[in-house]
């Protein structure tokens, strides 16, 4: 629906683009038209009231008229009415108002449009030119002009017409639009389910021959006939490939369930505060052997309702990524921020470290799963890129959102706000 919904966008702007230039395209070539065959035959009215002015002829004449629909006035030098072709009588009080104002340009063609009848608008185009004699002394003007109204309202129709044309061409469009768009979108979410389930059956596969590998690696361990230390190198170097292995198919196991909306939520009351306070006990060792300081400023006693363990788990990323990133005499905090979301009921949570902080490029890609900030030391400390976007998923389950501010070589911030959940009745 929102490929189709874009689309029609798309089409209907083009349309309306299309309507408008063609309009445009017909009244110009109306105009210019009409411009060139007034500004021929003003000279020719020029020349023939020359020579009645000559002869001392003046005599009303409504010949042109008939034959071009066409009007014309000629004056002499004091302003008098000498001869003329009289305009239809709907718009004639117009033009000798537009003549007496002195608003018909020389040599050039004017549009007048009055619209104070909408079904029948007048639609004027008007030239002037001088009367002169053969010794080019000026005797006198004339005005020639022609009611297009009649034109107008014909591109008027045209331009309606092309309308509904255009109308019926759009709702056939869209319509072929969405036929054509939903079975395109089918296949690939069939592709994409596909995927998915891929993901989450390999993660699934592999999680019991990894654990054989394990428990195999560690017999081996324990075996005290194995003497060489080279031989004992390998295994534990065996062990924490396993382990590294364990913990990204388990990653993308929870990753795959959350993407089919197969992994459901434990949802009940819990203390955050305190949660926070036994998170900090844990990532203390840890914190310690980089020489970093951690602070949890957290007190007293504050409930929420949500799953628990996926609450413990977004901290337990959010912290683990600060300690990784942050040098050696560097600072942690993880801290309870207070009450979110209004009256809606939730908590605000934040983790700040000093560490290398990362580039406003990489911001938008941060949560985007395999994404490693800095790739190299990633991989030397034994992430996979998934961390943040299983701390994405945990948020986007509770219905709140997660906000980084960062700059680099002072520090990153993760602002988390969270909503409180219903504990689902007991059947």
């Amino acid at each position: 629906m929102r490929l189709t919904f874009a689309y029609s966008l798309l089409m209907f702007g083009l349309f309306i683009i299309i309507i408008f230039l063609a309009h445009q395209t017909m009244e110009w070539a109306v105009t210019s038209e009409q411009a060139r065959e007034l500004s021929e035959t003003v000279h020719a009215v020029s020349e023939t009231e020359s020579t009645m002015i000559r002869n001392g002829v003046y005599v009303g004449n409504d010949d042109l008229g008939k034959r071009e629909r066409m009007f014309f006035y000629t004056y002499d030098k004091s302003g008098n009415l000498q001869n003329y072709s009289r305009a239809p009588e709907r718009i004639e009080e117009d033009v000798l108002e537009v003549i007496k104002h002195g608003e018909v340009p020389t040599g050039e063609v004017a549009v007048y449009v009055q619209q104070q009848d909408e079904d029948k608008p007048k639609v004027l185009m008007m030239t002037a030119c001088d009367v002169r004699l053969v010794t080019g002394e000026k005797i006198g003007m004339v005005y020639l002009g022609k009611d297009v109204s009649a034109l107008y309202k014909g591109i008027k129709k045209a331009t309606y017409f092309y309308g509904a044309i255009s109308f019926i061409a759009l709702l056939t469009a869209i319509m072929l639009g969405h036929v054509v768009s939903g079975r395109v979108v089918a296949n690939m979410q069939q592709a994409y389910i596909r995927q998915r389930q891929f993901a989450a059956d390999a993660s699934h596969e592999l999680r019991t021959p990894l654990s054989v590998i394990m428990a195999s690696a560690d017999l081996l361990s324990n075996d005290k006939s194995i003497q060489s230390p080279f031989l004992q190198q390998v295994v534990q170097d065996m062990k924490d490939e396993v382990k590294k292995m364990s913990n990204l198919v388990g990653s993308l196991l929870q990753l795959a369930r959350s993407d089919n909306n197969a992994e459901s939520l434990d949802i009940k009351e819990f203390d955050i505060i305190a949660m926070m306070e036994q998170l900090g006990r844990k990532m203390q060792p840890l914190a310690e052997k980089k020489s970093i300081t951690l602070n949890v400023n957290a007190s007293g006693e504050v409930m929420y309702r949500g799953d628990e363990q996926k609450i413990q788990q977004l901290m337990l990323i959010l912290v683990d990524n600060a300690v990784k990133y942050t040098p050696e005499g560097g600072t942690v905090t993880l801290s309870y921020d207070g009450k979110g979301l209004g009256n809606l009921g939730g908590i605000h949570f934040s983790v700040k470290d000093n560490g290398i902080g990362i580039s406003a490029e990489d911001l938008d890609k941060l949560f985007q799963r395999f994404f490693r900030v800095d790739k190299a030391r990633s991989r030397s400390m034994g992430g996979n890129g998934l961390g943040l976007a299983i701390a994405k998923t945990i948020v986007d389950a509770h219905h709140g959102n997660i906000d980084v501010d960062s700059e680099l070589g002072k520090g990153t911030v993760f602002r988390v706000t969270l909503k409180n959940l219903k504990i689902p009745k007991k059947n």
